[in-house]
C-alpha cells in the first residue's frame, strides 16, 4: 500500500476527510476555500500569481477552492479593480489554465459570479452608473445606482448565463451567484427594493429576479454543471430579511429546481462595520459565531450546505461536520495561513498547522497571511523550504517574531542555528501586543514558532544578552541581527515625562486615572493600550497625527476600533502632532501643534503615554559590522528575488543581516517575510 492511501486508512473516521457527492461531482473530503477577491488578479484575469495561489491549496489537500469574490458578470459591475472579469471570452483559456492547475491535484474548483448591483462605482473602471432595483444608495460603496429597467433586467440576467458557461468553457466544476449585498440580494431585500412592479412588494415578485438568472445560468450551463448560492440567512437589521423569510426564499429557490447547493453567509455587507462583524467576521468577533444559525438553516432545507466565517481551527471545522451543522466547511483565511491543512491531517501533524490568528491581515491590501509570508508571493517564494548540502552555522540575535522566523527557515534548510534572546521567553513584540485583550489570539504566532524551533532542534537560549563577544564565540557563518527596537521617544522634549505603551500594557507603569494617549502611528498599539485602560475604568483620550483612528490597520479592525471607542467613551482628538511635554503638579502638560491650522494647544492628564513606534536596537549589529565580510550589507537583490542565492565567503569569516524592527519600525508581517525571503537563500 502507497503511503498516501495508508495515511487515508489511518484517518478514515475523521469526519473531515470523509467524501462527499455534490451534484454530479466527487469532493475527497469536507474542506474547501469560498470565494474571495484576492487582489491577484491582472486586469481582471487569473494569470499566473493567481493561479499559483489557489494551485497551492490545491496540492495542500482540500477538496474544492473557490475563484473570483465578487467576479464581473457585467461591465457595470466593477468596483474598480480587484476583481475577475467574466464579462467576455478573454478569461476563458485563463480559466482553462486553472482549472487544469487545479484537477492535477486531486481538487475541484468553482467560481464566483456575480453582478454588483449598487456596490459598483461610476467613478473607475468603466466609469458606468451603477444600477439597483431601487435609486437606494449604500453606505460603503456611496455611489447612487440608476433604478434598473426591463433593459437592464434581461442584459444582467443574460450576462449571468454568459458568465456561468464560460466559467463552464474554462472547465471549471461548477460556480455560485451571491444574494446578500450583491444585486440579486438587493432585489429580495425590502431595505434595498422598494419597486412597485412585478418585481418588488411580495416575497414571490422579490425573488423573480435571482430566479430568472439561476433558471437562464441552467439553459446556459446545462444539468451536469454544479451551480449553488452564496445566501444570507439572515440580514440581522429590523427592515431587512430575517431568518424566516431568508428560509422562504431558499424554499422558492429550491422548488425551482435550478441550484445545487447553498453557501450560507449572515447580515449585510453594505457598511465596514456589517462586513467586519457579520460578513467576513475579524479579531473582534468570536470563533464561528454563525454554526448555530447554519446549521438550523440545514435542518429546514433539502440542498447541500457550505459555510466559512472565522472557522479558523481544525477542531470547529471537524464539530461542523460532526454536529451535521454543514456538508461542506470552509476554511477560507485558515487556508491563508497554511494552505496544507488537510495534508497535515492526514499526516497526523494536526498540530503543525500554521494557526490563523484572525489579525485580518489578508484583507489589508491583499491576500496575505500576518505570519506566512508565501501566500499570495507565490511566483516569489515557495511554501516549501527547499534544504541545502552545504551546512553553516547561523546565529540569529533576538528572539522575536523575525528572529524566530529567521532560526526557522534556516533550520529548515539545513543549517545549524543557535538562536540567542536578552529575554525570559521568545515571542518580542508581540507578547506586547497579545496582552491587549483584542489582539490575545496573536500569541499563535510565537507558539507555532516555538514548537516548530523545538521539532527543529534549534539551540535557544533564553536570557542571554548577545554582544559582538558571544557572537563570536559560537563561530558562525551567518549572523542574523533580529533585536527589534525600543519605544522611540528620544524626539520628544519632555520625554522624561512620559510612559510608552509598552510600558502601560506590560504593567511596567502603572496606569493613572486620567490618561492621554499620543498616536503617530496609526497602528493597533496606541489603540490597544487605549481601550485596555478604558475597560479598566480610566479616562482615557487619545490624540492621533492622522486624521482618523487606526488608519494604519486592515478596515475590518479600523472599523472595530472605531466603534470599541465610541462604546467606551474615549476622547478622540484629531491631526494633531506632539510637539512637548512637560510636567505639572502631579500630572502632565502636553503640547501639540494643529496639522492643519498650525495652531497650538494644550491637553493635561494625570499620565501621557506615547507611542511612535520603535527605534532600532542596533549595538550588537554595530559591534559586528567591521568584523564581517560584508561589512553588515544585506544585497536588496536576495530581498527582492532577482538573486537567489547568497555568495560564498572564506572559512572562519561570516556575513551579517540585520532584519526587522531592527532596521526601521515596520509591523510582523515585514519583519516575517524579510526574515523568509533572506533565510531561505542562505
Amino acid at each position: 500500500m502507497d503511503v498516501a492511501a495508508s495515511q487515508a486508512d489511518s484517518t478514515s473516521g475523521d469526519p473531515l476527510l470523509q467524501p462527499f457527492r455534490l451534484k454530479g461531482l466527487t469532493l475527497r473530503n469536507r474542506v474547501v476555500s469560498t470565494s474571495h477577491a484576492s487582489m491577484l488578479d491582472e486586469g481582471g484575469l487569473p494569470l499566473e500569481r493567481y493561479q499559483l495561489y489557489h494551485e497551492e491549496k490545491a496540492r495542500g489537500g482540500l477538496a474544492m477552492t473557490m475563484a473570483g469574490g465578487s467576479a464581473m458578470t457585467s461591465p457595470d459591475s466593477s468596483w474598480g479593480g480587484g476583481q475577475l472579469d467574466l464579462s467576455s471570452d478573454r478569461i476563458v483559456p485563463h480559466l482553462q489554465s486553472l482549472s487544469q492547475r487545479i484537477h492535477r491535484h486531486g481538487a475541484a474548483v468553482m467560481c464566483q459570479v456575480s453582478h454588483l448591483g449598487r456596490r459598483a462605482t461610476a467613478y473607475t473602471g468603466n466609469w458606468l452608473p451603477p444600477v439597483a432595483p431601487s435609486r437606494v444608495r449604500e453606505t460603503r460603496n456611496r455611489n447612487f445606482p440608476k433604478e434598473m429597467d426591463a433593459a437592464d433586467i434581461d442584459r444582467i440576467v443574460r450576462d449571468y448565463a454568459s458568465a456561468a458557461k464560460r466559467c463552464r468553457d474554462g472547465g471549471l466544476d461548477g460556480i455560485e451567484t451571491v444574494t446578500g449585498g450583491h444585486l440579486i440580494g438587493q432585489f429580495l431585500s425590502r431595505r434595498t427594493n422598494r419597486r412597485m412592479d412585478g418585481f418588488g412588494g411580495s416575497l414571490e415578485n422579490r425573488a423573480r429576479f435571482g430566479l430568472m438568472v439561476h433558471e437562464a445560468i441552467r439553459r446556459a450551463v446545462g444539468d451536469d454543471f454544479a451551480v449553488g448560492i452564496r445566501f444570507v440567512i439572515d440580514e440581522a437589521v429590523d427592515d431587512g430579511s430575517d431568518f424566516e423569510e431568508c428560509l422562504a426564499f431558499a424554499r422558492l429557490f429550491e422548488r425551482e429546481g435550478h441550484i445545487d447547493f447553498f453557501n450560507c453567509i449572515f447580515g449585510r455587507m453594505d457598511t465596514d462595520l456589517s462586513l467586519a462583524e457579520q460578513n467576513m467576521p475579524g479579531m473582534f468577533t468570536r470563533s464561528a459565531p454563525f454554526l448555530p444559525l447554519v446549521g438550523q438553516f440545514k435542518r429546514e432545507t433539502r440542498l447541500p450546505v457550505i459555510h466559512a466565517a472565522a472557522i479558523r481551527d481544525v477542531a470547529t471545522a471537524r464539530h461542523a461536520i460532526r454536529e451535521n451543522l454543514v456538508d461542506l466547511v470552509g476554511m477560507t483565511r485558515a487556508h491563508i495561513a497554511d494552505p496544507h491543512i488537510v495534508n497535515k491531517v492526514m499526516r497526523g501533524e494536526e498540530d503543525r498547522i500554521r494557526p490563523c490568528v484572525g489579525a485580518s491581515y489578508c484583507l489589508y491590501k491583499k491576500v496575505q497571511c500576518v505570519h506566512n509570508p508565501a501566500s499570495g508571493h507565490e511566483t516569489i517564494i515557495s511554501h516549501t523550504i527547499v534544504g541545502t548540502e552545504t551546512q553553516k552555522r547561523v546565529v540569529v540575535v533576538g528572539g522575536g517574531p523575525g528572529g524566530m522566523e529567521a532560526a526557522r527557515v534556516a533550520a529548515e534548510r539545513g543549517h545549524k542555528v543557535c538562536l540567542l534572546e536578552a529575554g525570559a521567553r521568545l515571542g518580542g513584540q508581540v507578547l506586547v501586543a497579545a496582552s491587549a485583550v483584542d489582539r490575545k489570539n496573536l500569541i499563535g504566532i510565537v507558539d507555532w514558532r516555538v514548537d516548530e524551533l523545538a521539532r527543529l532542534g534549534v539551540d535557544v537560549r533564553l536570557n542571554t544578552y548577545a554582544d559582538a563577544e558571544v557572537v563570536l564565540a559560537e563561530k558562525p557563518d551567518a549572523v542574523i541581527v533580529a533585536t527589534g527596537g525600543v519605544p522611540d521617544m528620544e524626539w520628544l522634549e519632555g520625554a522624561e515625562h512620559c510612559d510608552s505603551v509598552w510600558d502601560v500594557l506590560t504593567g511596567v507603569a502603572p496606569a493613572k486615572d486620567d490618561v492621554l494617549i499620543y498616536d503617530e502611528t496609526g497602528r493597533q498599539a496606541a489603540i490597544s493600550c487605549a481601550l485596555h485602560l478604558a475597560r479598566l475604568g480610566r479616562v482615557v483620550s487619545l490624540a492621533i497625527a492622522d486624521d482618523t483612528l487606526a488608519i494604519e490597520t486592515p478596515y475590518p479592525d479600523r472599523v472595530s476600533f472605531r466603534k470599541l471607542a465610541s462604546e467606551l467613551g474615549i476622547r478622540i482628538v484629531s491631526d494633531v502632532r506632539l510637539v512637548k511635554a512637560a510636567g505639572q503638579g502631579n500630572g502632565i502638560a502636553a503640547r501639540f501643534r494643529h496639522e492643519l491650522t498650525g495652531a497650538e494647544t494644550e491637553m493635561t492628564a494625570g499620565q501621557l503615554i506615547v507611542e511612535r513606534g520603535t527605534a532600532p536596537m542596533e549595538d550588537a549589529y554595530q559591534e559586528l559590522r567591521a568584523r564581517s565580510v560584508n561589512n553588515g550589507v544585506t544585497d536588496i537583490a536576495l530581498m527582492t528575488g532577482t538573486k537567489t542565492k547568497a555568495g560564498p565567503h572564506a572559512a572562519g569569516s561570516f556575513v551579517l543581516h540585520r532584519i526587522g524592527d531592527a532596521v526601521a519600525s515596520r509591523d510582523i508581517y515585514s519583519s516575517i517575510y524579510e526574515a523568509y525571503r533572506l533565510c531561505s537563500q542562505l
